[in-house]
């Protein structure tokens, strides 16, 4: 078996088991979770409407900090973006999930791709020398961070060479981003990456409990 079928078959196999269960016992153990009751007097219906408002309203920051944290949100939002649009609007991927979904829509231009692609790389990078020169950022991160960086990143770079036929055979570089891909969806559920999964899931929540004490969000 050469790399490209090792990455093709059994890893991608045992990454993607890895990733589902994974997902699966983290939510378990979150839904398990013993919780306090709550005996403030309810000043409305805990629903999905103040679920909504709180995750609407978190998703810009405040007029406070907003010139702080503009710069730092602007390349996250960026590279989210440019994420779902490489790993939904590419053919290739596409004709991968049809495979696993049976779903199929239209591909974007292989040029928005590249440009996509591109642009997201460099953002990555700038979130990078950003969280190593900022000093309290440097201060928080830990390894989580900085190895979620990397298993984001390498499927972008590994991508982008396999496309553009750099730096190796193309059957090497193709089993290199895949066997990227298969290190990210193992890595995911238990680093950082799992707020991806878990943040609409929290704010939705925590709306919905402003929203039952009639607090404003």
């Amino acid at each position: 078996m050469d790399l490209l079928q090792f990455a093709r078959g059994p890893a991608l196999t045992w990454a993607a088991t890895v990733f589902f269960f994974g997902i699966a016992w983290r939510l378990l153990g979150i839904l398990l979770l013993k919780r306090s009751p709550d005996f403030s007097e309810a000043r409305n219906a805990a629903n999905w409407l103040g679920a909504i408002k709180l995750i609407i309203a978190r998703s810009w920051p405040h007029r406070e900090f907003r010139q702080r944290t503009i710069f730092g949100l602007s390349l996250s939002y960026v590279f989210h973006i440019g994420l779902v649009i490489i790993v939904f609007g590419f053919a290739p991927h596409i004709l991968f999930l049809k495979a696993l979904t049976g779903f199929d829509w239209p591909n974007l231009p292989s040029a928005v791709i590249n440009l996509t692609s591109a642009i997201t790389l460099v953002t990555l990078i700038v979130i990078l020398i950003r969280r190593l020169s900022h000093p309290v950022l440097r201060l928080l991160s830990n390894f989580d961070d900085y190895f979620s960086w990397f298993v984001t990143t390498a499927p972008v770079a590994t991508g982008m060479l396999a496309v553009a036929h750099v730096g190796a055979r193309y059957e090497t570089l193709l089993a290199i981003h895949i066997l990227s891909v298969a290190l990210l969806l193992v890595w995911f559920p238990f680093g950082k990456l799992m707020h991806s999964a878990l943040i609409f899931i929290s704010r939705g929540t925590t709306g919905a409990l402003f929203e039952r004490k009639g607090a404003s969000i």
